[in-house]
């Protein structure tokens, strides 16, 4: 089964985002509490118009998948790959595109992949955490006081609960990627566009060279969980619940966070009510039962309905499953100069203090560090992280939650501990996956680099892409540690189109291959520098037109699962194709690599998608270049790739600082 990448970021500019000034009071009543926003633009405004994800033509997708093969394969292999794959664009490949076209034309809802995309998360059975579950690490609160453990939970659920109100009711900014905001993220815009019939509206978008983008995935941020069930898991889905599961040392409680008539709690009832669980005396769990999330999925399917048989179980299931979404307060703090522990904490832990099925986790540590551990079936990265940039930005300059401010203890009550009736089965069941997933993140190895050597404004002076110029560094990283050219994966959101999820961006090119090989050649038999910045300059414009190709579902590998999918759907044989080495070997993904930039990161990161790999979560600041790097002892060795991208990004540098910018208009 061809495994998925954890998670695809895009970073947006969007509609109308808000502005906030600091405050030392804001009120508590009204709209202007319950509502992060309230938009002149209905938010699904843009949805009917957005446009279908196209069905590439079948012969520009067998050219792709031939130049992504290239640089991969030795000269007979690849002549090998070629041969079959002219035989599936003449003869197996014509009569499932005509197939997938029809099933296309009659789902014109949706997208032709985003059901088979569903169901294949939803089928695979391996643990979440690492696998698939991402991590978005918050930078901290520029205002120390403000990073106490108490008071930065209680603005941080005050403005998720602001942005879940916005949602429901509809009046959250609709999603929109400014290719100019000076331009068009304006009131102009929000007018013209608002006034438009929402069957055009897209259209009138465009005119101002802005794209709203889909939003179809943002009502799986709450009231979710991924229920695990043998073969196939279920998404589960509660838009009535007004409370929170929060976990403290393994404990679950059930915090009611909105009151009878669905209206946020004042800041005092919330932070009474998150005071009592932090000064709550309770020992650490003597069962946890957040490990069995840690599990294999039938295995954990068993547990879990076994767990249900047991006392009033199955109503302490449903307050998990129900809750908006789940708090895990920690006891750990963070090292700024070595960030790793509480990255790897936050990525998995020991799973004590987890519930990896739920849509996504809210942590907060002792010393206030935060983050975001999100489940990857419901959707992808797009509406997390437009969720974790508005929390961010509300909660460090215009909080509700004040320095000072007590909690109103009379209000503690709405906190109900979730007690679970457990035997001997479900003890030992806790035990083998408290094994199980020690064992996994034992031989996890992450690493950590940041360099400063480059950064975006660099690359921006240099007239180069910096996104190109990060994947160089890794392709020429792995090169110089292992001497060879392997699968790598970077997503790219297809959040332009109706429906749309991901593509695949196939970094290591011609281009690419060729700069490594020169670049490591001997003094004196190496080309000059200004042969080399020409070397790079191509790599940066073959990434570009790979990422617009992806970014207008123009890739190939959403299209081939597509069109397998179709065979398998129809009964048909699958084509020789799938069977060829060459697309096992491209889809053994060693290098998966997913970016984000954004003002809110501090650092982000995931799992390597097979054993043999690395996962490469990266992001490009104005005054660094940082990568966090997960690998698996002893199948990799991590310190040495990261050592080795540092080395790779010095050579990059030094050819552009010896080479300066092009010349305008080249």
């Amino acid at each position: 089964m061809l495994r998925l990448p954890q998670t695809q970021w895009l970073t947006v500019a969007r509609t109308g985002a808000a502005r906030y000034q600091s405050s030392s009071a804001r009120p508590t009543t009204g709209d202007e509490y319950q509502y992060l926003q309230r938009s002149k633009i209905p938010m699904l405004h843009f949805q009917p118009s957005l446009p279908r994800l196209p069905i590439p033509l079948l012969p520009k997708t067998c050219e792709r998948y031939l130049a992504a093969q290239e640089p991969l394969l030795g000269g007979d292999a690849f002549q090998q790959t070629k041969k079959v794959v002219d035989q599936f664009r003449e003869e197996d490949g014509p009569k499932l595109q005509t197939l997938l076209k029809e099933f296309d034309a009659q789902n014109k809802h949706t997208s032709y992949i985003s059901e088979p995309w569903f169901d294949m998360y939803l089928r695979d059975r391996a643990p979440l955490p690492l696998n698939y579950n991402p991590l978005l690490m918050m930078n901290p609160d520029p205002r120390p006081e403000y990073n106490d453990q108490l008071l930065r939970t209680t603005n941080l659920i005050i403005s998720s609960l602001r942005f879940m109100r916005s949602l429901r009711a509809r009046c959250l900014e609709p999603e929109v990627y400014h290719m100019n905001p000076a331009k068009s993220d304006t009131a102009k815009f929000r007018t013209i566009t608002s006034l438009m019939p929402s069957f055009v509206s897209t259209y009138a978008a465009y005119a101002f060279k802005a794209f709203p983008l889909d939003m179809s995935q943002y009502h799986g941020l709450f009231g979710a969980t991924r229920i695990p069930e043998l073969e196939k898991d279920r998404i589960y889905r509660n838009e009535t619940s007004r409370h929170l599961l929060v976990l403290r040392n393994g404990n679950m409680y059930a915090v009611d966070v909105l009151d009878e008539s669905g209206n946020i709690e004042q800041p005092a009832t919330l932070m009474a009510r998150f005071e009592r669980i932090l000064n709550d005396g309770r020992p650490p769990a003597a069962n946890p039962l957040g490990l069995l999330t840690t599990e294999n999925r039938d295995t954990w399917a068993k547990a879990r309905n076994h767990l249900t048989q047991l006392g009033s179980n199955a109503k302490s299931l449903e307050l998990v499953d129900s809750a908006l979404f789940c708090l895990c307060l920690d006891e750990t703090t963070i090292d700024p100069n070595n960030p790793i522990p509480a990255i790897r904490n936050f990525l998995f832990g020991d799973g004590t203090n987890r519930w990896f099925d739920k849509s996504f986790s809210l942590i907060v540590a002792r010393d206030g560090t935060t983050g975001i551990n999100f489940e990857h079936s419901w959707g992808d990265g797009v509406a997390v992280l437009r969720y974790f940039q508005e929390i961010f930005k509300e909660t460090t300059t215009a909080q509700f939650a004040n320095a000072g401010l007590k909690g109103a203890q009379a209000e503690s009550r709405g906190v109900t501990p979730i007690e679970f009736t457990v035997d001997e089965a479900i003890q030992t069941a806790l035990s083998t996956a408290e094994n199980n997933h020690n064992s996994v993140i034992d031989s996890l190895d992450m690493n950590f680099m940041k360099y400063e050597g480059m950064n975006k404004n660099f690359c921006k002076q240099q007239r180069i892409s910096p996104d190109s110029i990060m994947q160089l560094g890794f392709q020429l990283a792995f090169y110089k540690q292992h001497g060879q050219f392997v699968g790598t994966y970077e997503s790219c959101s297809t959040a332009a189109f109706r429906h749309g999820r991901t593509e695949t961006m196939r970094p290591c090119t011609m281009a690419t291959k060729e700069f490594c090989l020169e670049s490591q050649r001997r003094t004196g038999e190496r080309k000059s520098d200004s042969e080399l910045r020409e070397m790079l300059n191509r790599c940066s414009t073959v990434h570009g037109q790979l990422t617009k190709d992806a970014a207008m579902g123009q890739g190939f590998d959403r299209h081939l699962f597509g069109l397998r999918h179709t065979a398998q759907k129809n009964g048909l044989p699958i084509p020789a194709l799938y069977a060829d080495a060459a697309y096992a070997a491209i889809n053994h993904n060693i290098l998966s690599t997913s970016t984000l930039s954004s003002p809110a990161l501090l650092a982000g990161g995931f799992g390597p998608v097979v054993r043999d790999g690395y996962g490469i979560g990266y992001n490009i600041q104005d005054s660094y270049l940082g990568t966090v790097v997960s690998s698996y002892r002893p199948h990799r060795n991590g310190r040495e790739f990261v050592d080795c991208l540092r080395e790779a990004y010095e050579d990059i540098a030094k050819v552009l600082k010896a080479t300066g910018p092009p010349p305008k208009g080249k």
